[in-house]
């Protein structure tokens, strides 16, 4: 064969080649893979999440990787890494830890993926994206639904994970609305915990002790999930004061909806799952196929200012708890109506 038809061949050889790569990269703009990495699978909230954002992804073409990481920053690293030498196109990640993430996302970048941070923002890392809730405004809540119960008095203040940068922007949020408070001498904090991993035992034996320190002279308790609620809650019922402490909470998990039914919880913050985990799915395939996707926020991360999505919660009292079967969200024999 001479030169000119070596040439010739390589030249066909190479553009066959080069269109079976632009189909290929069209096929996964059409059909994306994306990896969901959930912190922790055995609670009921991240469940749902998986639930509607699997739905809402594979309604959008997309086909979906999920891993839980059950409360292991290594075992999240490393799922992380599997789902990269998996060639997803984009992945979704609930930090478990959120400062431990910086190379993990590095790498995913490295290799052309886009990475968005869901419900909880990755620290110092080059994620592509942010999607939440207001979670100041959500502290804000918590603080306003018991303050208006309880507008005078001593306080205590129920954190989430220190590992989480959640649990800071509801602290802030929940300042907000105390902090007037506390220097008009209203409200005296007599004391303040992070619950380690949102643990309710942690929480229970937290107000255990601070109860017997301020001799259950504590007139309310501002919890920063359900979770922490219901341990503190079985903590104030051993002491017969389950519902005249009024208790916030949030994420409307079934227990602590009952338990504001009942009275034994002063309020939840409802956050529509539905919602979040279906512009989560929307917002990682737009990203993957190169649409322009419908940001409404930043949040600075460390690294950069992050691209965010917030969405809007709503404070649930008995008042309002119909909204969660007007939703879907429960049904009326759930939440025994």
């Amino acid at each position: 064969m001479n030169t000119f038809m070596k040439n010739a061949v390589l030249a066909v050889v190479a553009t066959a080649s080069l269109m079976l790569l632009g189909n290929a990269a069209q096929a996964d703009a059409k059909n994306p893979k994306i990896g969901f990495s959930i912190d922790d699978l055995r609670l009921e909230r991240w469940a749902r999440d998986r639930d509607f954002f699997t739905a809402a992804a594979e309604k959008l073409g997309a086909k979906v990787y999920v891993q839980s990481a059950d409360a292991s920053e290594q075992r999240q690293i490393s799922q992380i890494e599997n789902l990269i030498s998996r060639g997803v196109d984009a992945i979704v990640i609930v930090p478990f830890n959120a400062t431990v993430l910086t190379n993990a996302v590095k790498e995913a970048k490295k290799a052309g993926i886009k990475v968005l941070s869901y419900d909880r923002l990755i620290l110092n890392a080059d994620v592509d994206g942010y999607i939440s809730f207001d979670n100041e405004k959500v502290g804000e809540m918590q603080a306003a639904g018991v303050v208006k119960i309880r507008p005078k008095g001593n306080y205590y203040l129920l954190g989430g994970s220190p590992t989480d940068n959640n649990a800071k922007m509801l602290r802030e949020g929940q300042m907000k609305i105390l902090k007037p408070l506390i220097d008009k001498g209203d409200i005296k904090v007599v004391g303040q915990q992070w619950v380690r991993d949102w643990n309710p035992t942690e929480a229970l034996s937290i107000i255990e002790n601070a109860l017997t320190a301020n001799g259950n002279k504590i007139d309310a308790i501002v919890a920063s999930n359900d979770g922490t609620a219901g341990g503190a809650i079985q903590a104030l019922a051993a002491q017969k004061l389950a519902g005249k402490v009024p208790v916030s909470g949030q994420d409307a998990d079934l227990a602590a909806v009952k338990r504001v039914i009942a009275g034994t919880q002063a309020m939840t913050v409802y956050k529509p799952l539905k919602l979040i985990a279906s512009q989560a799915a929307k917002l990682a395939v737009d990203m993957v196929r190169k649409h322009k996707p419908g940001f409404n926020s930043t949040y600075d991360n460390g690294f950069k200012k992050v691209d965010t999505l917030l969405l809007k919660p709503t404070a649930l009292t008995r008042g309002n708890v119909n909204l969660l079967v007007q939703d879907g969200f429960y049904s009326k024999a759930q939440i025994g109506e």
